[in-house]
């Protein structure tokens, strides 16, 4: 507890609570070998300061928001976390969402209208929603996600999963590896990866409010999969407003790309080294000329 008690000090509670999980675990293992005959740390975490409630610390101005993302792309990492960050910075998805991505999932997207379908299955939501016919999530693509989609192709193009895990192809990518990057880069506590839909909600309504079209405000709900309270899961069209929401998609992408360098540069940038390997792998982008080749669609 004295251990537990001096992390929680420092205003780490769910650090606190992750470290009394792993020190049960050595216990367990000690149990299960005949070493000791309890667990200690079994009941400790009642006894630890509840996490705090609230919304999710997220920088929800424009100069701020593009700093931070300059950073983190700035510190070390597999270049396919940072294309991780980016594309999330610019779909405003949920993390969870992003994780799972499949190259299956992308339509057109060497073509005017290129779409990222995210199947209901995969979205957040209960059963009604995920076993709904029409529910999937439709994410126009802008230039700029392209751009991005490009630089990953020679990193998990040949694989189902866009963001694989390092060790295991067939799992996507941790789902600290985002928010551990912000954290290395200075952001722990000020912007974590889900907050990025909360700075794109922020400053595309401010906006809307300045130079948008009316109903706005509700396809920019709509874009981060919103459902409105007083439209039922299943009477509510998912592929409304696409081209106002794909010019709003272009307007969010312009803004925030303004100041921020190619993705390709992100693939030339130091990784950690690892044990089994001290070298990075040289990656060559795909040229200016490439075109994705036809996939089958999820199913």
């Amino acid at each position: 507890m004295a251990v537990l008690r001096e992390v929680e000090s420092r205003g780490a509670i769910e650090t606190a609570k992750r470290i009394r999980q792993r020190i049960s675990a050595v216990f367990i293992y000690g149990i299960a070998e005949g070493i000791v005959t309890s667990d200690p740390a079994e009941k400790l975490g009642a006894a630890l300061k509840p996490l705090r409630k609230g919304r999710q610390p997220a920088i929800t101005e424009l100069k701020p928001l593009q700093k931070m993302i300059i950073a983190a792309e700035e510190d070390y990492a597999r270049p396919l976390t940072r294309l991780a960050l980016r594309l999330l910075a610019l779909t405003a998805v949920r993390p969870n969402e992003l994780r799972g991505a499949e190259w299956a999932e992308f339509e057109d997207l060497n073509g005017r209208e290129p779409l990222w379908r995210i199947p209901a299955t995969r979205m957040k939501g209960d059963l009604d929603r995920k076993e709904e016919i029409k529910g999937d999530h439709l994410v126009p693509l802008t230039p700029q996600a392209i751009a991005v989609l490009r630089a990953l192709w020679p990193l998990s193009g040949d694989g189902r999963l866009v963001f694989p895990s390092n060790r295991h192809l067939h799992r996507p990518m941790s789902e600290n590896a985002i928010g551990y990057l912000l954290n290395r880069a200075g952001y722990h506590g000020h912007h974590v990866p889900q907050g990025f839909r909360a700075a794109f909600s922020t400053i595309m309504n401010e906006w809307a409010e300045r130079h948008g079209k009316d109903h706005d405000r509700k396809v920019i709900d709509l874009m981060l999969a919103h459902v409105p309270k007083e439209k039922v899961e299943g009477a509510y069209n998912r592929a409304a407003f696409m081209p106002r929401r794909r010019e709003l998609a272009i307007i969010w992408a312009d803004m925030l790309s303004e100041c921020l360098p190619h993705p390709v540069i992100l693939l030339d940038r130091p990784a950690k080294a690892t044990a089994s390997s001290s070298r990075r792998r040289a990656i060559a982008p795909v040229d200016e000329d490439f075109r994705f080749p036809s996939r089958r669609r999820a199913a």
